[in-house]
């Protein structure tokens, strides 16, 4: 829909955005503004403008997300995500869009729009079975490179003091409620959210999934940190590998490919641990990833794409395992996992 900041027939909606953008000095009143309402994220709504010569993208929260569970999170970690695009983008880049303006009030922010020609979507690459181990290992640099920027930062710890987002986005919709559904493993899961809230180490994403990844010309590109929380940087690691093992399930002619970006991810994440040393780190994600495995079949959030029962039982085996038995390497976990993947052929 084309409009301009002096239509006389907007809806609210649009009289929201033109409103935001002419504040901002992003747009004109003589100006004419084509919005596209983009799909494929359940949190928040997300635009695409494009103007005179220029596009962009705003985002709003919703209160609200657009899961199957009843799941809310506070609105609030709009200013999250805004806060975490602007320390990014101090330290890497070229690896996030560029932050352009915000509206507190309104629940907005604009940021530069990345055209999926030139910047394709991680996951949709590794669904089609376009899996590169130079895109894990880009992944964990950079991943690696936030968390160190960040470590014992006292200003930082203080400025994303959001333990009440993460936990309504993360600790609950994924653990606990994970934990709830399975009462012979809850204990582990619930210790396992305690500590992962009680760790404050550095700035976490908090969603680093391939659907939050760009594969951009200079590298990878993260998007979406709605869930940034000054905490336990194991859980970004164990988040992103998560996906990966996963992937096995429906890309069995790309398992060994899949693994091989999984160890080359971790080793180049763990390369960068100088606040802490490595091995801790490590035994905190290794003992995360089963919890986060099986969160995906059981907890709020499950993945899309496991829909036969004897996958989400192959998850669930493989997790329980791990759960009573936890282990202190990130490969113990793979290797288990690919032995699982191998017996259910």
């Amino acid at each position: 829909m084309t409009i301009s900041a002096t239509s006389p027939s907007l809806d609210v909606e649009q009289t929201l955005l033109v409103s935001f953008l002419a504040s901002q000095g992003l747009m004109s009143t003589n100006e004419e503004a084509s919005f596209s309402r983009l799909t494929g994220g359940v949190s928040s709504d997300i635009w695409k403008v494009d103007l005179p010569g220029r596009t962009f993208a705003v985002k709003r929260a919703l209160g609200k997300l657009k899961v199957a569970a009843d799941w809310e999170a506070p609105l609030t970690r709009n200013a999250y995500e805004w806060a975490w695009l602007q320390f990014a983008s101090e330290h890497v880049p070229d690896h996030v869009p560029r932050p352009l303006a915000r509206d507190a009030e309104a629940g907005l922010f604009a940021m530069s729009f990345l055209p999926l020609q030139m910047y394709p979507v991680w996951k949709a690459q590794l669904m089609a079975g376009h899996i590169e181990s130079s895109v894990a290992n880009d992944v964990g640099r950079v991943l690696g490179k936030l968390h160190a920027a960040s470590a014992a930062k006292p200003d930082l710890a203080a400025r994303f003091d959001s333990a009440e987002n993460f936990h309504a986005l993360r600790l609950e919709p994924y653990l606990l409620a994970t934990a709830a559904r399975n009462p012979h493993v809850a204990d582990a899961l619930v210790e396992i959210a305690e500590r992962t809230r009680d760790t404050r180490l550095a700035l976490v994403h908090g969603d680093v999934s391939p659907k939050n990844i760009l594969v951009g010309p200079a590298g990878p590109v993260f998007l979406d940190a709605e869930c940034a929380w000054y905490g336990d940087p194991a859980f970004d690691l164990a988040f992103c590998l998560n996906h990966l093992l996963l992937k096995c399930i429906v890309q069995p002619d790309g398992r060994d490919a899949l693994i091989r970006c999984f160890e080359t991810l971790a080793r180049q994440y763990l390369q960068q641990v100088s606040w802490e040393p490595a091995d801790r780190l490590e035994a905190r994600a290794a003992s995360l990833l089963p919890a986060l495995l099986l969160a995906r079949v059981d907890g709020k959030s499950p993945v899309e794409y496991l829909v036969q029962e004897r996958h989400k039982e192959l998850v669930r085996t493989v997790a329980f395992g791990f759960l009573r038995q936890p282990v202190s390497r990130l490969m113990e976990v793979a290797d288990g996992w690919r032995g699982a993947l191998a017996r259910d052929c």
